[in-house]
């Protein structure tokens, strides 16, 4: 009996054994085994237009855009009191950036490189991946200093990745979008591309402008370097005109629909209105892109909510919210427009590291940015009176103030660039929340750490903290050395 025992327990020993060591057994039926790269595409270019508009506490674009003063709430006084000390961005590492990484190992493994092949010629994909990978490290690096870049996106071979220094990261980026760039090789065209349909030519022109004004973020600390990379992108060719102009477009689907939209209209919050800062700027210029980028109150006046004043004195309804442009279900979101590049390029010419004029390339910043949101509207009359007047008019002695104050008001809803320019700059001038939350007394410089960075990565927290500087908002990261 007990040999029977023995010879049935080695058939299925034998058995089970011949199924590949249980390898069938650890398999889900449900899962693809080669990911669908399109699919990751889209899903990692939907956290793109996220990250430039999302609203809502410690919202990733509302945040910054209060700290410059471009809104301001109306609701919860605590926003633009700068409360929110510790910001996550596990999020982005799990999220877009992984998918990102897996666009690109599908396309470059031998073993998956072919049925990659059918969302896209393997070369596109990888450059597309790359390009907007290295967008949303600059996003992250920009927001909190030195972060995991070399070490991040290993998966189970790195659990707690180093910190590397902005200047690190920075170098690489520039390396990762010219090459990028170049690695585009007129195949099949990418699907699953929601923001430039794998048009190879805007993507082109999209890295080389993410290069020009990466450049200017060294003006401060590494101008040598600085202008050579700026130089290097104008010359590959960067966005030309506002049919250029990077904007992620939303949908009339409740899935995919802008934030402001959401929190206006579906949630009936109304938690942020134009700030009284900018509101009053605007009109003090005469500035005609304030009805659009305004709706009226009640009573059909553009009227600022004024900032950080707790209680808030009045409702919602007292203040003008974003128009409609901005608001709307279907409104895009801007990621990148020709004004921004030729404010950048005005700001290089005066810095001397390109050769145009700064004056007319001031001038033809702020007409483009008129054109953009004024539309069918805009008129060369109505852009000539606005530039003459003294406030706007450039001046030799005034130049990166008037060029920080337009950029400002450009860069509407373009919360993060608005506050890295201000960091950078200095302009516009804006005065601090009277009583911030956050035990300091300024604006914030940068955001904290999320919590989850000492309890599951202290070694490395411990390191970074004792290079960088403390973790908190008024520890400056590398570039901002006003």
């Amino acid at each position: 009996m007990k040999g029977q025992k023995f010879i049935l327990m080695a058939g299925l020993l034998t058995a089970v054994t011949a199924c590949n060591d249980f390898g069938d057994l650890n398999v889900n039926p449900n899962n693809a085994l080669n990911p669908n790269t399109a699919s990751l595409l889209t899903g990692a270019t939907r956290t793109v237009g996220t990250i430039n508009s999302q609203v809502g506490p410690a919202g990733f674009n509302i945040t910054p855009a209060l700290y410059v003063q471009q809104f301001s709430d109306v609701t919860y006084i605590e926003d633009s009191r700068y409360k929110t000390i510790n910001f996550s961005f596990n999020g982005l590492y799990s999220g877009p950036l992984v998918n990102l990484q897996q666009v690109i190992d599908q396309n470059t493994n031998e073993a998956t490189k072919g049925l990659a092949a059918n969302y896209g010629s393997n070369a596109n994909q990888i450059a597309i991946a790359r390009i907007l990978k290295a967008y949303i490290f600059q996003f992250i690096t920009d927001r909190w200093g030195d972060v995991p870049y070399s070490q991040a996106l290993k998966g189970d071979q790195n659990f707690s990745p180093a910190y590397d220094k902005q200047q690190d990261i920075y170098n690489d980026l520039f390396k990762e979008w010219k090459e990028a760039a170049a690695q585009f090789d007129g195949g099949k065209t990418v699907t699953g591309d929601i923001l430039l349909s794998g048009n190879a030519t805007r993507w082109k022109k999209f890295a080389a402008s993410l290069r020009m004004i990466a450049a200017l973020r060294l003006s401060k600390v590494d101008p040598a370097k600085g202008k050579t990379e700026f130089a290097a992108a104008l010359a590959d060719g960067v966005l030309a005109s506002n049919a250029d102009n990077v904007r992620y477009q939303y949908l009339a689907d409740a899935n995919n629909e802008n934030p402001l939209y959401t929190n206006y209209v579906r949630s009936n919050r109304d938690d942020f209105a134009l700030s009284a800062t900018y509101v009053n700027y605007m009109k003090s210029v005469n500035d005609p892109r304030l009805p659009i980028y305004a709706a009226g109150n009640l009573k059909g006046e553009i009227v600022g909510a004024p900032y950080a004043v707790f209680p808030a004195p009045g409702k919602a309804t007292d203040y003008s919210l974003a128009g409609p442009a901005i608001s709307a279900q279907t409104a895009p979101v801007n990621i990148m427009t020709y004004a921004q590049v030729l404010f950048a390029q005005a700001e290089a010419a005066k810095l001397g590291w390109i050769t145009g004029n700064a004056k007319t390339l001031y001038e033809s910043a702020i007409k483009a940015s008129m054109q953009q949101w004024l539309g069918t509207s805009y008129t060369d009359a109505a852009f000539t009176a606005y530039i003459a007047q003294p406030a706007v008019a450039y001046t030799e002695a005034a130049a990166l103030e008037r060029i920080g104050y337009q950029r400002w008001i450009a860069l509407f809803f373009q919360g993060t660039e608005a506050w890295n320019e201000w960091r950078r700059t200095g302009y516009p001038v804006l005065t601090p929340a009277a009583s911030p939350l956050n035990g300091g007394t300024g604006i914030p410089r940068r955001l904290a750490y999320p919590t989850t960075a000492v309890t599951l990565n202290k070694t490395n927290y411990d390191a970074v903290t004792a290079r960088q500087g403390a973790d908190t908002p008024y520890t400056r990261v590398w570039w901002d050395k006003q």
